[in-house]
C-alpha cells in the first residue's frame, strides 16, 4: 500500500499569525470513501495560535492510499 496526498481543500485563514507564537494543529477524520484500488481520506485541520480567540488556519485535506486491490 502507498498513499498520496491529492491535495487541500477550502483552505481560510480566519486570523493573523504573528511571529514567534506558538500554534498547534487539530486534525479530525471527516470521510472515508472508496475509490479504485483503495480509498480517499479527508481530513479537516485546524491550526490554532496560542492565547487566540480564532484559528489562524482552517483547511481539509485529501489523502488517497492505494492498496492495489479492486475497488
Amino acid at each position: 500500500a502507498f498513499g498520496v496526498n491529492y491535495g487541500l481543500n477550502r483552505v481560510r485563514f480566519p486570523a493573523p499569525m504573528p511571529v514567534g507564537d506558538r500554534v498547534r494543529m487539530r486534525l479530525k477524520l471527516a470521510a472515508v470513501d472508496d475509490i479504485a484500488g483503495g480509498a480517499q481520506f479527508t481530513t479537516e485541520l485546524t491550526f490554532e495560535r496560542e492565547g487566540g480567540d480564532k484559528p489562524v488556519c482552517v483547511a481539509e485535506s485529501l489523502t488517497r492510499v492505494f492498496t492495489g486491490g479492486q475497488g
